[in-house]
């Protein structure tokens, strides 16, 4: 028997919910070129979101946005002018349907499951035209559009918090190794001066290695794109900070226990005079990307990474500098969290909401 009702509803509302087809409750527009156009306050939008601002637009009012080719299931929600290029399908004419309670039906709708390409995802107009939706009454629609939009405001609060907290470590960081904020001893004296260094001369640079002729285990492999698979071996006990030989090279990590790396990630150890959790965050400000050695892929080698200089504080100092920095770390990733934890409340409710 068919589901016509939400598991989850409030309980004002009864009755079976309507079936319809997309093109009865809303009409998709066509997105265009907008290279003839001269600047202004229009957002213009494509798959990838926000791409100039033009002096014309398209449509003005309440929008749900869907990917015609490229990324196609990240529906957007506008209100206002708004001109969409040619990658991207804009709504209209919402007929016994609301706007907000679109864009979440659209959230649960699985767009790939209509793809129409091998190769660059992609959707045409007719595709979702006759793509079947149930949904209630305009009063119950507002009722859950509102409820929901609840939830993306909390969202984008910890979004805006995470976002606000990244850059004041961006900042603080800059100024701590520029050396404009110094930390005190735990008398309230000053730390010696910072000395040069080269990264060669602190720490020892160890190289990845394949681990296919390993047995599955609990120790982790990782490579440039991070956790990869887990092995019965170690390349490395202990604190490490690893950074990539080819691929993404400007992404530090830090780690405290047994690790395989592949031959991609480079890992440290045998650090003197140095602590691995400061070396992390200087390694974090390190502009990685102007020591690429390579046209193509992305790539450092082990002599380049030891040839850098770099200011090293007194290990005191250093380990200051790390448990401050940790601190704000541990926040962003209180935060992170808290912003998963609501993605997967909001992915359950347009489950349990939605028919």
């Amino acid at each position: 028997m068919e589901i016509v009702q939400p598991k989850l509803r409030f309980p004002e509302f009864k009755g079976d919910w309507n079936k319809k087809l997309i093109k009865e409750v809303l009409s998709i527009g066509s997105g265009r070129d907008y290279k003839h156009l001269e600047k202004g306050n229009v957002p213009v939008f494509g798959t990838g979101g926000l791409m100039n601002y033009v002096n014309d637009f398209l449509y003005d009012g309440e929008t749900v946005c869907i990917g015609r080719k490229g990324t196609i299931d990240k529906p957007m929600y506008f209100d206002g002018k708004i001109w969409t290029v040619d990658t991207l399908f804009y709504t209209n004419k919402f007929i016994n349907s609301t706007p907000k309670f679109i864009y979440n039906l659209f959230q649960r709708i699985n767009w790939k499951e209509y793809n129409e390409a091998s190769g660059v995802p992609s959707l045409s107009k007719s595709t979702i035209e006759k793509i079947e939706i149930k949904l209630p009454l305009i009063e119950e629609q507002t009722r859950i559009a509102n409820f929901l939009s609840s939830v993306d405001e909390k969202l984008n609060l910890l979004k805006e918090k995470k976002a606000l907290l990244e850059d004041y470590k961006k900042g603080i960081m800059q100024k701590i190794f520029n050396q404009e904020i110094r930390f005190k001893d735990d008398n309230g004296e000053d730390f010696e001066d910072w000395e040069e260094k080269s990264i060669g001369n602190i720490l020892t640079i160890g190289s990845g290695r394949d681990y296919k002729h390993l047995n599955y285990g609990n120790v982790p492999v990782f490579g440039t794109g991070g956790l990869m698979t887990f092995v019965d071996s170690f390349l490395h006990q202990g604190e490490t900070v690893c950074i990539g030989r080819k691929g993404t090279i400007d992404k530090p990590m830090y780690y405290n226990g047994d690790i395989w790396t592949v031959d991609t990630l480079f890992y440290t150890h045998t650090f003197i005079e140095s602590i691995p959790k400061f070396v992390y965050y200087v390694f974090q400000s390190i502009n990685w990307k102007q020591h690429n050695e390579a046209s193509g892929v992305p790539s450092l080698s082990k002599s380049t990474i030891e040839q850098i200089l770099i200011n090293v504080p007194s290990v005191a100092e250093q380990t200051k500098i790390a448990n401050f920095l940790s601190a704000i770390d541990e926040k962003i990733a209180l935060v992170s969290n808290q912003i998963q934890d609501t993605q997967e409340y909001k992915k359950g409710l347009l489950q349990q909401m939605f028919v």
